[in-house]
């Protein structure tokens, strides 16, 4: 028995001692799951984190993408841009070819039915007569000297005679009064100062060739010698240049006035080369006056300096540049531009408003140049309508383009900027009066064509030479440019116009002799 009691003793300890193994890998196993369960709970926050962050990051890319989508459609609109489709010059446009948005006309290819023709008229008396005699019969070779002649034939060549310049001499005579012994001598004319120098007629040519025709000094100087056989150099045409600037200088003050007191004046700007830096050429213009200026800037203390817009209270024809703004007068946005850029945006963006809203704009300047046969105004029923179907286009603008929800961030001024259709359909929003001034008043024109016409001269000027050299230069340029506009608008001879200045007699349009 004590036996037997001894084995199950035996076998309850090797029992107890297995149970304290098992307890033992038990509590073993139960740390090493807990530092699983740890590693596992720290790895779920770091996948956590990374899950963040990676959300983050999909966001900021999205957010990347639909920017440089949009950055992109904005670059490929800019390739497409032509003169023909925004406010770009033609002068920037690349040679290919173009859409011909012209509707064809129902009528033939070329001279009209009716059309009076414009063939050159035989000239009464001619200035020479050549007769050519004859004196053989063709058939039989008999003479015909003293036949009488039946009829004749007549045709006449428009020729230029061999060029020459005359030399005038001007001789002072000097004499002694045999009386009281004084020495008198004759007295030459009024500007003739030197042993040698050019007359006002050649002087005048000089300053034709330069400033209207454009021709660079050294090319002038060939074409005197050529045509004339005459040496000059370039410091001669310059001289002539500041003569006839510095006799137009009455002209200018007297312009510059009457531009100031216009009812409708046109302005207008662009870039000008003096000195091999970027200067600003400003133009103000009316249908019969014109008036250049330059300054290193573009701003207001440019336009205030050039001494035009501070005192002008008529209405001003321009093309949306915010400093005309700040002038207190009335004002008249250029719907050539807004056609422009209402055409570059369709194209690119596809904004059905802009369809509309340039359908709307071209039929009521059909029906404003169609009223001006008949009357001065629309009716007033013709008016309501087209402000009513503006304001839908307008809605329907606002519908392909709703304004932006945009948080500033912190330390961000400003606000997120737009696209080139919402800001467009802004300026239609908020300056439709002087968009659609052209249908409350038919003295307002429609675009600023006038101002851009007065410019584009002066750009192929800046082509054919390049910059100015000296300020002098841009401004005898200026004056004498301004000058020649003005004339030709007044359809005055243009080099007879210049020999007047020369002898200080300019010609004054009427419209700037009021109030003198």
């Amino acid at each position: 028995m004590a036996r037997a009691y001894k084995s199950r003793k035996n076998r309850c300890t090797k029992d107890l001692d297995a149970l304290v193994v098992r307890l033992k890998e038990s509590e073993n196993e139960l740390a090493n799951e807990k530092a699983r369960s740890a590693k596992l709970e720290e790895r779920n926050l770091e996948l956590q984190e990374e899950n963040r962050e990676l959300k983050e990051q999909t966001r900021e890319m999205t957010e990347k993408i639909t920017e440089l989508e949009e950055r992109n459609r904005e670059l490929e609109a800019q390739r497409k841009r032509t003169s023909q489709n925004s406010s770009k010059p033609p002068s920037t446009d690349i040679f290919v070819p173009r859409k011909n948005r012209r509707k064809k006309s129902e009528r033939p290819v070329g001279g009209q039915k009716g059309h009076p023709g414009s063939t050159r008229e035989l000239v009464n008396p001619p200035t020479e007569t050549i007769v050519h005699e004859v004196t053989d019969c063709p058939e039989c070779g008999a003479s015909l000297l003293n036949e009488p002649v039946i009829d004749s034939e007549r045709r006449q060549v428009v020729e230029i005679p061999p060029q020459k310049v005359v030399v005038i001499e001007h001789q002072s005579e000097h004499k002694q009064c045999p009386h009281c012994g004084c020495h008198a001598h004759g007295k030459f004319p009024e500007g003739v100062v030197s042993s040698v120098q050019y007359g006002c007629a050649l002087r005048a040519l000089m300053v034709y060739l330069s400033v209207f025709q454009l021709i660079p000094y050294d090319r002038i100087c060939v074409f005197f010698s050529d045509v004339f056989g005459l040496s000059i150099s370039p410091a001669t045409l310059a001289l002539a240049l500041k003569t006839c600037n510095n006799n137009l200088e009455t002209y200018d003050k007297l312009i510059q006035k009457a531009l100031a007191r216009a009812s409708v004046l046109h302005v207008d700007e662009t870039g000008f080369h003096v000195k091999k830096e970027r200067w600003w050429l400003h133009v103000a213009c009316t249908p019969l006056m014109t008036w250049y200026g330059h300054h290193k800037k573009r701003g207001k203390i440019a336009t205030d300096a050039l001494n035009i817009l501070p005192s002008f209270k008529g209405i001003l024809v321009h093309d949306f540049w915010k400093t005309y703004f700040q002038y207190d007068c009335l004002h008249a946005i250029c719907n050539a531009h807004l056609i422009r850029e209402l055409i570059g945006i369709s194209e690119d963006f596809k904004q059905i408003w802009c369809d509309q809203m340039l359908e709307l704009i071209l039929e009521i300047k059909k029906e404003v140049d169609s009223a001006r046969l008949r009357s001065c105004v629309l009716s007033l029923n013709q008016i309501v309508d087209f402000e009513a179907r503006y304001a839908q286009i307008l809605k329907l603008g606002n519908l392909e383009n709703p304004e932006p929800e945009y948080i500033r961030p912190a330390g961000k001024r400003g606000r997120k900027k737009q696209s080139k259709a919402r800001n467009l359909l802004n300026r239609f929003d908020e300056f439709q009066n002087q968009i659609l001034a052209f249908m409350y008043d038919f003295s307002i024109p429609f675009d600023n064509n006038l101002g851009e016409r007065d410019l584009r001269m002066m750009k192929v000027q800046q082509k054919i030479s390049g910059t100015f050299r000296s300020e002098e230069g841009a401004n005898y340029f200026c004056r004498i440019r301004g000058y020649i506009s003005t004339v030709r608008k007044n359809d005055k001879p243009v080099l007879a116009s210049i020999h007047d200045a020369f002898v200080g007699k300019p010609f004054i349009p009427d419209v700037a002799l009021v109030d003198c």
